[in-house]
């Protein structure tokens, strides 16, 4: 199966993450990538110096487009900049893709710690988008900023994941990466409960566009009509050979290696 992802996200100049990270996941795991594009950011490996939002009703627009003609299997959104983009994102998934599947990523903060999303739009992520969720996919801080709470610790992350849950979505993978230590746990909650995918820390600095590239990555996998863990396991998969093997561009938080593999449809 193709699978077609309709990916809603800011564009990376420096061609990481957002939706220049989204476009090279989907099309290397062979499924068919759409866009619509949420802001234009002027970034590096160092960091971003400027962002542009783009109009709400054109986000709206390149949706419509996208979804009337070519359609989706699965939506994908990242960085959605601000609450008016929020509800215009909300209400054409409504009027256009009422029955497809919704992996939401939380974008709030980049890499180099630059805001991605205004500071009152977290609320609106929660009320209109989170319920419509098939997948949420927060790191810690962002995890810390929808329940308002610090996460500390694995035994913080397992509450955490599952008050999560309780806000609406239909399942949470929890990344922890930004954990101490060389031992890293990401934890996936669903109506099935709460497992756990494990791995070891990989050195260096090529980690920029790691969570875009994951959230594509599962979107993927739901597309093609995987089980949510199955897309997960793969997306992760897809994810540390893409770090292992990143080709070390820029000073600072380097790009993946998205074309490691390449799955033809």
């Amino acid at each position: 199966m193709l699978g077609r992802v309709l990916a809603v996200a800011g564009s990376d100049s420096g061609g990481g993450a957002g939706i220049q990270a989204d476009i090279k996941a989907v099309t290397c795991l062979g499924g068919y990538a759409a866009t619509a594009i949420t802001a234009l950011t002027a970034q590096n490996t160092h960091g971003v110096f400027g962002i542009s939002e783009v109009a709400p009703d054109f986000v709206r627009r390149q949706m419509e487009v996208v979804l009337t003609d070519i359609g989706a299997d699965c939506v994908k959104t990242g960085m959605l900049a601000s609450a008016a983009i929020i509800e215009a994102v909300a209400q054409a998934l409504e009027d256009f893709a009422p029955h497809v599947p919704l992996v939401l990523d939380p974008v709030m903060v980049a890499k180099g710690g630059a805001a991605l999303l205004a500071d009152s739009a977290a609320g609106a992520l929660v009320r209109q988008l989170l319920p419509r969720a098939r997948l949420l996919t927060p790191n810690i801080p962002e995890a810390e900023v929808l329940l308002g709470r610090p996460i500390p610790d694995l035994a913080a992350m397992e509450r955490a994941v599952v008050d999560l849950l309780a806000l609406g979505p239909q399942a949470v993978l929890l990344k922890g990466g930004h954990m101490e230590g060389d031992d890293l746990v990401d934890l996936l909650a669903d109506g099935e409960g709460v497992r756990r995918f494990a791995g070891r820390r990989i050195p260096g600095r090529s980690t920029h566009g790691t969570g875009c590239t994951l959230a594509s990555s599962i979107a993927t996998g739901i597309a093609q009509g995987m089980a949510i863990d199955q897309a997960v396991a793969r997306g992760r998969d897809y994810v540390r050979r893409a770090i292992e093997t990143a080709p070390g561009l820029g000073g600072g938080h380097g790009p993946l290696n998205h074309g490691h593999t390449v799955v033809m449809p």
